[in-house]
């Protein structure tokens, strides 16, 4: 991202000197909001009804926790993650991050593409192999969008971003959920830990909320900012930086707890679990009795898989750029990932419908908590690393925090593997 480096001036002091700053946390936060997360929650809310929450709110404490560390490396060093992995381990090392990295863009990528063509078909009735094949053309709106430079990028995000949410506020006030139930779905509770089918749902909340390639993403495009490279500079960056991806993520909290508040209202409550997205569609308007449900539904869909293209197509540049130090043009990066994602996804599409492609939502999720550890484990160590971030080293208290969640997500995955070959 070479092409946005410093291009954004920092001015003013105060609210005017923290809105320069506004913006990066924003295109961080759409991939906490992707069609994936749509699938794992409305699973989760109609299956089990608001136990869930709880998992939400602990992914959204774990992504401002790492997406804060993505930050302070990016300030700090100069550096992104994968500039950063590329300096300091070998390049077998690097090729083998490289790889798992680009398996976890092509997992979300599958996942925004099959969200992004379910909500044409909820719309306009576009059959659903023709819209996978479709959203391969979304290549043309990323291009005239960066065209128009980095803050213009944003500012579509953010109105694509304000859009679902008033989607979803209207969902809230026509559904009128157990406020009391809500209040104790976000209380732990260790049914997420004996139920395997659970714990499997859980781990793909996880997957679609804190995502590895995000973390690559924000350590470089918070470099975006023309600030002071100072220590007071830096730190002044950190603290706007931090409070940006704190804001946006706390609308992702909002919008993820929801889709699953929504589905445990509206579908759990009378009995009905929904597995597929397009399922969900179809059941609200009835359920709800109000027409309009539905369609507002499906707006929000869209909005989500177009925005999650943004930005997965952004991730792949920079992660392309920073383990390999390949350059290519925009337009031939997101046709060779969406190229990769849309194989599977239209060969499931075409031969087992939709009932299979809502499974293979789900699995995407699965498999980008699974790609976690390798991206989070290499950001800790080197932001706990003085001779690397120098002043800015995170603090003893936030290492300790940093390393809990690392080691929390590789144990539920260890977990996870073990149920999967234990049942068979």
């Amino acid at each position: 991202m070479t092409e946005v480096f410093r291009t954004v001036p920092v001015r003013g002091v105060g609210w005017r000197r923290l809105f320069s700053f506004l913006g990066p946390g924003y295109l961080v936060a759409v991939g906490y909001m992707d069609p994936g997360n749509w699938a794992t929650d409305l699973y989760g809310g109609s299956a089990f009804g608001y136990t869930l929450l709880s998992v939400i709110l602990l992914s959204n404490v774990m992504a401002m926790v790492l997406q804060h560390l993505a930050v302070r490396l990016g300030i700090a060093t100069g550096r992104d993650l994968a500039q950063a992995c590329r300096d300091q381990y070998s390049k077998p090392t690097v090729a083998l991050l490289w790889l798992f990295c680009e398996i976890a863009i092509c997992a979300c990528d599958m996942a925004e593409l099959i969200g992004t063509a379910i909500a044409l078909q909820l719309l306009f009735g576009i059959p659903l192999v023709w819209g996978v094949a479709l959203t391969g053309f979304d290549v043309l709106i990323l291009l005239l969008l960066q065209r128009s430079g980095i803050r213009f990028l944003e500012a579509f995000v953010a109105v694509l971003l304000l859009s679902i949410a008033l989607c979803f506020a209207v969902e809230m006030a026509l559904v009128r959920p157990d406020w009391g139930g809500v209040a104790g779905g976000f209380v732990p509770s260790s049914k997420v830990w004996t139920d395997p089918i659970m714990l499997y749902v859980a781990i793909g909340i996880i997957g679609a909320t804190v995502m590895p390639h995000n973390l690559y993403l924000h350590s470089a495009i918070v470099q975006s900012r023309c600030y002071d490279r100072s220590p007071n500079g830096k730190r002044e960056a950190l603290r706007f930086a931090t409070i940006d991806s704190t804001l946006a993520l706390f609308g992702a909290l909002f919008i993820n707890a929801s889709i699953l508040i929504l589905a445990a209202a509206a579908f759990h409550a009378t009995g009905q679990t929904v597995i597929e997205i397009a399922q969900a569609h179809k059941l609200l308007s009835p359920t709800l009795g109000v027409a309009a449900a539905s369609t507002v539904f499906a707006v929000a869909l869209l909005a989500s898989g177009q925005n999650s293209a943004i930005t997965a197509t952004l991730a792949g540049q920079i992660v392309m750029e920073g383990f390999m130090n390949w350059r290519l043009p925009p337009s031939l990066r997101r046709l060779l990932t969406r190229g990769i994602a849309i194989v599977p996804a239209l060969f499931v599409t075409y031969a087992y419908g939709q009932t299979a492609t809502a499974k293979l939502l789900i699995l995407s999720q699965v498999i980008l908590s699974l790609q976690l550890p390798f991206a989070v484990f290499p950001l800790i160590a080197f932001t706990s690393s003085r001779a690397k971030m120098g002043e800015m080293v995170s603090p003893r208290w936030l290492c300790l925090s940093a390393w809990m969640i690392g080691l929390l997500i590789a144990l539920l995955n260890l977990k996870l593997v073990w149920d999967v070959f234990s049942n068979g």
